[in-house]
């Protein structure tokens, strides 16, 4: 009597091109593989889809690396990075797995399922062009299949530059989805599509059905816009006698307003920016190093990610969040961005919103996928992210602040001494969204005391200053000459000494005092406490920036 047979342990991959930092549509599907994967007691594998040469960086690969570590999806197969990685199917770039894709290729070509073609781009746009004036879909027109076998051979050996397409048989292919259902796809709608590029590199759409069975992939899940492309993948594998994966196809992320979340909307925020703004105060040389002359003249090209940061901080203007590191450097925490990422397209039922990694687990189904684009609102991150971030200790908190000013805003940890980095983050907790929410607002602490500019028309500070019958500007000038004689500088001490003044002079309404300190200290009416503002400044600069902020007001 035979062993009874056992189904085959779930495999889901995640296959990345490495073309810049992970995009939150790629982190979801990778939060969805890794999440079905462990729910089966299956491998989760990433693989690194490197063969567009034009797109591929090793830097990049890199990213893409840290943001899913960052995120806490761990890969059991795939590149060793730090913990993770190694495996029994690798390599897992497939820069380094042409020797297989060349077995294959020279496999279909050798059976009459795949040709080669010598159609320049020219001739190809002609083409097209022409489709487009008969109001036709372009569709290829064979022209490699038809020359003479001895005519491609002797081009070949002239080394002329050539693709080679799949011949896709004349017969309807039929996509069984595990969220979408079943569809056809009639025979017309696909042509003959290339599968090695005239570089010698196999398409994506010939490595990944490759890689998939000799990975042993058992679960694809990927995002809607690839739905065709596995019509594509499907008679691939039919044609090399391959299995075929369960296919599983998630609602792509759009805006509120309903466009595609795109990285390109960083791109559009900038080039808003320069025509509002202009760039005019900007140095030749930083045009000239950041790229900013040519990306201006060539619409469709995107500035580096480094430059782009840098033209957004001189315009004073904020870059959509598209990438996971683009919402690490604002201080989202990262199980956050996981459990909101999990709720676009998918819902654990019971009205249940709030839930870890391990809930997601437990939780996961194609069944409560949806299959209606989700939207993605910043605002209910945000929600999400400050409930999080109130709901840690004070020293918990104090520790994440640390972490991200040691990667993203060392300057604050330069500039403060240890005690008074402690005190900043502390009185900020209960203030921030984010974890870089104190850095934008706490930048006077380690500002410059003349880098501190006062408006006097502005209303709230004028209001502190000049307002009342008991201007606040009076306060100051009487509060000075005590400060300045002040020995002990820390918080009790200023509550103390402060304390005082107001019960003497303001009635007892720390505010009338506390107000103006705030525009001289920081040039707005926005800081923290009080007496924790002042000790993080020292006495020097409160000191210093009193007598400024009075000779402004003096003038008004």
């Amino acid at each position: 009597m035979s062993a009874p047979s056992h189904p085959p342990i779930v495999r889901t991959r995640f296959a990345p091109s490495p073309s810049g930092h992970l995009h939150v549509g790629g982190a979801r599907t990778a939060l969805f593989c890794w999440a079905f994967a462990h729910q089966n007691h299956g491998r989760f594998i990433l693989r690194i889809e490197d063969t567009d040469q034009k797109r591929s960086s090793d830097a990049a690969s890199v990213g893409f690396l840290r943001d899913l570590k960052w995120l806490g999806i761990n890969w059991d197969e795939g590149p060793e990075f730090e913990d993770c990685g190694g495996g029994d199917y690798g390599p897992y770039f497939q820069s380094q797995r042409l020797e297989t894709y060349t077995k294959y290729l020279d496999q279909l070509v050798a059976e009459g399922k795949a040709y080669y073609a010598f159609d320049t781009a020219a001739e190809l746009d002609a083409k097209r062009a022409e489709a487009r004036k008969e109001n036709q879909n372009y569709r290829y027109d064979r022209a490699g299949l038809m020359l003479p076998p001895e005519d491609v051979e002797s081009r070949l050996k002239a080394g002329e530059p050539a693709v080679i397409r799949f011949k896709l048989p004349e017969q309807p292919i039929v996509i069984r989805d595990e969220i979408l259902g079943e569809a056809t796809i009639a025979p017309g709608q696909l042509d003959d599509f290339v599968i090695r590029k005239a570089d010698g590199y196999p398409t994506y759409h010939f490595a990944v059905v490759v890689d998939d069975e000799l990975m042993q992939v058992t679960h694809v899940l990927r995002a809607q816009e690839h739905f065709m492309n596995t019509a594509r993948h499907m008679v691939l594998q039919d044609a090399l006698g391959f299995r075929r994966p369960v296919y599983a196809h998630l609602p792509l992320i759009f805006n509120p307003d309903g466009s595609k979340m795109s990285k390109r909307d960083k791109d559009k925020a900038l080039r808003a920016a320069v025509r509002e703004k202009g760039i005019d105060d900007l140095s030749a040389e930083f045009r000239t190093t950041a790229g900013i002359d040519e990306w201006l003249r060539d619409k469709d090209r995107q500035l580096e990610f480094d430059s782009a940061l840098m033209l957004a901080d001189d315009l004073n203007v904020s870059l959509p969040e598209i990438n996971v590191d683009d919402f690490r450097r604002s201080g989202y925490l990262p199980e956050v961005l996981c459990n909101y990422l999990a709720l676009l397209g998918w819902n654990p039922g019971g009205d249940v919103e709030k839930f870890d990694r391990d809930f997601l687990i437990e939780k996961f189904s194609f069944e409560r996928v949806l299959k209606s684009p989700a939207k993605f609102d910043r605002a209910k991150l945000l929600s999400f992210n400050h409930d999080a971030i109130q709901a840690l200790s004070t020293e918990q908190f104090v520790d994440l602040f640390r972490a991200h000013c040691n990667e993203f805003h060392t300057e604050f940890l330069e500039k403060l001494p240890p005690e008074h980095f402690d005190l900043l983050a502390a009185a900020n907790h209960k203030r921030s969204k984010t974890l870089d929410d104190q850095v934008r607002s706490s930048r006077f602490f380690i500002e410059p005391d003349d880098a501190i500019e006062y408006d006097p028309t502005d209303k709230s500070a004028r209001r502190a200053m000049l307002g009342g019958e008991s201007p606040g500007r009076a306060h100051l000038e009487s509060l000075l000459p005590i400060l300045e004689e002040q020995e002990d500088w820390d918080v009790v001490s200023l509550e103390r000494t402060i304390g005082a003044y107001v019960q003497q002079h303001a009635g007892g309404n720390l505010g009338k005092v506390a107000q103006p300190l705030r525009v001289a200290v920081t040039g707005t009416t926005i800081s923290p406490a009080i007496y924790e503002t002042l000790t993080i400044l020292g006495k020097v600069s409160t000191v210093n920036r009193i007598r400024r902020c009075l000779d402004a007001f003096a003038m008004a």
